[in-house]
C-alpha cells in the first residue's frame, strides 16, 4: 500500500523536534503528500482523549499551505475526528517531512462539532519566539482557510 516509509517531525519555531513519528507514503504529487500510519499502542492525546492501539491515520500534508490535515479511523474503520494543525508549510527530503508547528489547532469530530485549540499557546509562542509578522498572517490565512473547507464539507 505505502509507496515508501517517512519520517515526520513536528517542530517548534526555534527548529528543536517536539514530535517525531513514522509513516508509509501512498500519494506525492507537487503539491501534496498523503501518508498513512496505524498507531502501535494505545496513547492518551490531549485533544482527542484514549486513542487505541490499531486507530488509522491519515496524514495530508501540502507544500505550500499553512496546514495539514489528520483523518483518524478507529480500529474497526469507523471515522473518529479530523484535526488540523496549522503550520508553517512543510518541507519534503524524500525521507523526512518537517513542519513547524504554529500551536492553533482545529478538530472536526463526527457529529460536526468543530472546536479550535490553542489559542493561547500561539498567543503566547508568538511572543516566546519572536513570530514575524508574516508567520502570524499566515498562520491566521491558514485557519480561516481550514475554517471554510470545513464549512464547504471539503475534508479529505
Amino acid at each position: 500500500m505505502a509507496d515508501r516509509i517517512v519520517t515526520i517531525n513536528s517542530r517548534k519555531y526555534d527548529g528543536h523536534i517536539r514530535r517525531s513519528w513514522k509513516g508509509g507514503l501512498i500519494h506525492s504529487d507537487k503539491d501534496l503528500l498523503i501518508l498513512v500510519g496505524t498507531f502501535s499502542e494505545d496513547i492518551e492525546h490531549n485533544d482527542l482523549g484514549h486513542i487505541k492501539k490499531g486507530t488509522v491515520s491519515f496524514e495530508h500534508f501540502w507544500l505550500e499551505l499553512w496546514y495539514n490535515i489528520f483523518r483518524f479511523h478507529a480500529p474497526e474503520g469507523t471515522l473518529m475526528a479530523h484535526y488540523a494543525n496549522i503550520t508553517m508549510p512543510p518541507t519534503f527530503t524524500g525521507d523526512a517531512i518537517d513542519y513547524v508547528d504554529l500551536d492553533i489547532d482545529v478538530v472536526v469530530w463526527p457529529d460536526g462539532r468543530v472546536v479550535v485549540l490553542d489559542r493561547d499557546d500561539f498567543e503566547h509562542n508568538k511572543i516566546k519566539y519572536s513570530y514575524p509578522d508574516e508567520v502570524i498572517q499566515q498562520a491566521e490565512n491558514g485557519l480561516s482557510e481550514v475554517l471554510a473547507i470545513i464549512k464547504a464539507d471539503g475534508l479529505p
